[in-house]
């Protein structure tokens, strides 16, 4: 299933998470790998701090695998599914593990991708600036 993430970086773990993200050890242990460091890097950031991103996630309930990892540096304001249930193939059952190459969310994704600014990008330059 893919999900809509809101999430605010705690202050004193920015410096923290800019290293991991660095660092490539973001999520390191985790089942799902890499697929913090994409998070990252797809993810938009609001002029009041919020940043979005889509996860995709095959645990119930939704991120119990990644959400310590998430936790340590966000707090989460929202979790909520990216697009229904009923057309996901993974949650139908007509395919098993679909999410993991399907563009369901192609559309939210684009949308996403020109509002806001770049998260890691605007991370990167408050900490920059904070230095």
């Amino acid at each position: 299933m893919r999900y809509l993430v809101k999430a605010r970086v705690k202050s004193e773990k920015a410096r923290d998470l800019v290293r991991a993200i660095t660092n490539g050890t973001l999520g390191k242990g985790s089942i799902a790998g890499e697929e913090y460091l994409h998070d990252m890097e797809q993810a938009r950031v609001n002029d009041q701090g919020v940043a979005t991103w889509v996860e995709t996630c095959f645990c119930d309930p939704p991120l119990a695998e990644e959400r310590p990892y998430w936790q340590e540096y966000f707090q989460l304001l929202s979790v909520k599914d990216a697009h229904s249930r009923r057309t996901c193939r993974h949650e139908n059952g007509t395919e098993a593990w679909a999410c993991c190459d399907c563009d369901c969310t192609k559309r939210l994704e684009e949308r996403l991708a020109v509002q806001d600014e770049p998260f890691l990008e605007s991370l990167r330059v408050r900490q920059r600036a904070s230095s």
